[in-house]
């Protein structure tokens, strides 16, 4: 029989689509527990019994909420944005954070051209007076989309999809992002800018597509303002607090800007008596950026699968705390980040003195764009045996900063090496130094490769050099170059009656190292029986796995 899976508990903290939560109640292996609108003290005291977290923008995941996080692995967030999310807290704790941003990308940018269409023919205050018994054609003269220049900000995937729909009603495009390091976008048609003043004055309508962060904060303020044409438009259905709503109120005062239409506000909702709801050039709708049934339905969907698939160990899908991370690895990069964990699995046992240094070298082209992923599995394997805290893909490099280890991960290319190579250097730390050994020798090395067969090669572990598979349930054995230490070795594990399945032995000046694979794990008391032998230097085991 195959062998059964766990149980996930996935804990829903806010209100769910009803297809969400099927979803999970159709999975084999997960359990929902659905308890939206907690106070912080309620969840606080039962999130770690929890595998995931799902939730929308209705409840703040705070540091108090993370503090003793349990099992807890991922948040989940079905939606874009993640401010209510301490992403520090979580950061810390090696919660990976994602968000369902695909999932409402039509959605959200068919509201943002919605607003656009409706600020520039006052769909709005002409409905109003309608409602209330007038007809008045003239005072809601508008103006046409066609012809005019739209200034898309931030040209992720809602940014574009919305590009592409101006440009289907005959706008001309211009966009900013300062990521993006290209002169145009979508065949050509749109002009890039990785500097928001500089892209402004080109622009009739402004739409806002971007995070709300140190960067965007304000970004459209009274100096910027001062850059855009006269009666420019605005359309914000991002991110409150990425237009200056006190600078946008003066702008609509002075003619500056013509209208401005927002689904978001800086404070959700914004008081009462707020001006943001009165003014006569302002169309708002209450954040109904994502709010389709369509949307809420996929969102749903997707959170509670991306947890799975998270939990299941099958990837990573829109991961907002893993900065630097690339998720959408190659075969070939995925292979070396296997690499490097049976790697650094491999050589963790040698590693008694500390860690101070560790350098990681990626040789390959076709690497490059996973070295990212190959660091950070490296980094878990050598630490997660020796501390207490979680370590995990997540929080790696900080644990590591917040301990003092420096990381340095230098990438290379060579043609004499087609597919690649991979060493792990561990450096331990000033003053923890065995005196008695040369210098190079204490320097934990190993060197690896994937060749045609895909297969994860080890070919030097300590400047001992071999060609083995590191897989399984594996022991090295570090000896004195003399007659006689395999039969010692070989007898040991003879009356352990531990099976020595492949044996790899190099030597190097007086010493020798054997690697060996077994049938079964080599236990500790054998393991000391070997060490308590003359000649043997060393000995451990490691398991690998598959």
């Amino acid at each position: 029989m195959p062998p059964t899976r766990p149980t996930f508990r996935i804990l829903a903290a806010d209100k769910l689509a009803q297809e969400g939560l099927a979803f999970i109640e159709s999975q084999p292996d997960a359990e929902l527990v659905n308890k939206p609108g907690l106070s912080e003290d309620e969840y606080a005291a039962i999130v770690g019994e929890h595998d995931a977290m799902i939730v929308r923008s209705g409840i703040q995941v705070t540091e108090k909420i993370l503090a003793n996080p349990g099992r807890l692995k991922v948040i989940a967030r079905a939606g874009v944005g993640v401010d209510n999310i301490d992403l520090k807290a979580a950061t810390a704790q090696g919660i990976l954070v994602v968000n369902t941003a695909e999932a409402s990308t039509i959605t959200t940018a068919e509201h943002a051209f919605a607003l656009m269409m409706a600020l520039l023919r006052n769909i709005g205050p002409a409905h109003g007076t309608m409602a209330a018994g007038g007809w008045d054609r003239g005072k809601y003269q508008g103006r046409q989309l066609c012809g005019k220049t739209l200034g898309v900000i931030g040209f992720g995937r809602i940014g574009q999809t919305v590009a592409e729909r101006a440009l289907a009603f005959g706008m001309e495009v211009v966009a900013f992002d300062p990521f993006i390091n290209a002169e145009t976008m979508l065949d050509g048609r749109v002009r890039m800018f990785t500097d928001f003043a500089e892209m402004v004055p080109h622009a009739d309508v402004l739409t806002f597509h971007v995070p709300l962060n140190d960067a965007t904060r304000g970004m459209l303020n009274a100096q910027t303002f001062a850059l855009c044409r006269d009666g420019v438009y605005v359309v914000n259905a991002a991110r409150g607090g990425v237009v200056d709503e006190s600078d946008l109120m003066r702008a609509l005062e002075s003619g500056k800007c013509a209208g401005a239409a927002l689904d978001v506000f800086t404070a959700e909702p914004p008081p009462a008596d707020s001006p943001l709801r009165k003014h006569p050039h302002l169309l708002t709708t209450p954040h109904l950026g994502a709010s389709t049934r369509e949307a809420q339905q996929a969102v749903s969907v997707d959170a509670a699968a991306a947890c799975l698939a998270y939990l299941r160990g099958e990837g990573i899908q829109g991961a907002v705390n893993a900065g630097g991370l690339k998720i959408d690895l190659t075969p070939m990069q995925g292979r070396y980040v296997d690499l490097a964990r049976r790697m650094a699995r491999l050589i963790s046992p040698m590693i008694t003195r500390g860690i101070a240094c560790v350098t990681i070298e990626v040789v390959g082209k076709d690497l490059a764009g996973g070295a990212s992923m190959i660091e950070r599995q490296a980094l878990v394997c050598l630490l997660q045996d020796y501390l207490s805290d979680p370590v995990n893909i997540i929080n790696v490099n900080e644990v590591a900063e917040r301990r003092g280890i420096k990381v340095r991960t230098v990438q290379s290319e060579d043609d004499k090496l087609p597919g690649g190579q991979l060493t792990v250097e561990v450096t331990g730390p000033a003053g923890a130094t065995d005196p008695t050994t040369p210098a190079a020798d204490q320097t934990r090395r190993i060197v690896g490769r994937v060749y045609d067969d895909h297969q994860p090669r080890v070919i030097e572990i300590n400047r001992y050099h071999m060609d083995m598979v590191p897989t399984g349930h594996m022991a090295f054995v570090l000896n004195e170059d003399r007659p006689g230490m395999i039969g010692i070795v070989g007898a040991e594990f003879g009356e352990a009656g531990v099976n020595i399945a492949d044996m790899t032995i190099s030597r190097r000046d007086d010493t020798a190292m054997m690697v060996l694979k077994l049938d079964a794990e080599a236990p500790e008391a054998l393991l000391n029986r070997l060490k308590a032998r003359p000649g043997i230097l060393k000995a451990a085991a490691v398991q690998l796995g598959d």
